[in-house]
């Protein structure tokens, strides 16, 4: 019974860093390094960069209108007059924070989702990313 007690405690413990743990913004507001249109997966994370065919403002309101109409996120640095902003998304369930940026340079929409805790999304933020673009219409060029 104590082993089970234990293991609740345990459980509740990490469940309230999860969703209690301080975010350093700054930390996250940040983009890696990018060439072309197209998207690539890395452990944890996901980018996406499309060319747009609208002004980088319009595209940037409307990724952000998409973004905080997404359950659970919300804008934490930045701004469309910035020219980047960063979202976190938490997870349903566990609260499990991610983190997407995303940026207009040049004629180009960059968006980098990644997770902040473990190794696997699962795919979470390729989803995410796939249903901001999807909804960007014709602002963006397919691949």
């Amino acid at each position: 019974m104590r082993i089970l007690a234990f293991l609740l405690v345990l459980v509740l413990v990490v469940v309230a860093y999860i969703r209690l743990a301080p975010t350093n913004a700054a930390r996250w507001h940040k983009l890696p390094d990018m060439a072309e249109p197209g998207d690539t997966s890395e452990e944890g994370g996901f980018l996406s960069v499309r060319r747009i065919t609208a002004p980088a403002d319009e595209v940037l309101k409307a990724v952000e209108q998409r973004a905080l109409a997404t359950p659970r996120t919300r804008l934490i640095k930045g701004s469309v007059d910035e020219g980047m902003m960063t979202f976190q998304s938490r997870s349903l369930v566990m609260g499990f924070p991610d983190h997407t940026t995303v940026t207009v340079q040049g004629d180009l929409l960059v968006i980098y989702g990644r997770l902040r805790f473990g190794r696997s999304d699962l795919g979470v933020n390729r989803a995410r990313i796939a249903g901001w673009l999807e909804t960007l219409g014709p602002l963006t060029e397919p691949l």
